[in-house]
């Protein structure tokens, strides 16, 4: 079994206003056995944090780099940790 992974990503461009964090809810749940949020952050990032295989969450990644999302992302930053736990699902905050 892999490992369970939590990564929190900041994403960086025009991603609020546009949908991008119901889209990114979307593909979280399209990939499956991902549990986290994805919210807006004052400073007009969107921040993801994601839990679950490494290989999903690379997937979930990897969709916030390729531009096919709404609005227009300028980069993405994250973090890798150990999960936390306590999400039910993947949610809009």
């Amino acid at each position: 079994m892999e490992e369970e992974v939590r990564v929190t990503a900041w994403v960086r461009g025009r991603v609020q206003g546009v949908g991008f964090r119901w889209f990114t809810r979307a593909n979280a749940l399209r990939i499956g056995e991902l549990s986290g949020f994805a919210s807006n952050l004052e400073d007009g990032r969107v921040q993801v944090v994601a839990e679950g295989s490494k290989d999903r969450c690379d997937q979930l990644l990897d969709w916030l780099r390729t531009g096919d999302t709404p609005g227009r992302v300028d980069g993405v930053t994250e973090i890798w940790a150990t999960p936390r736990g306590g999400y039910d699902g993947f949610e809009i905050r």
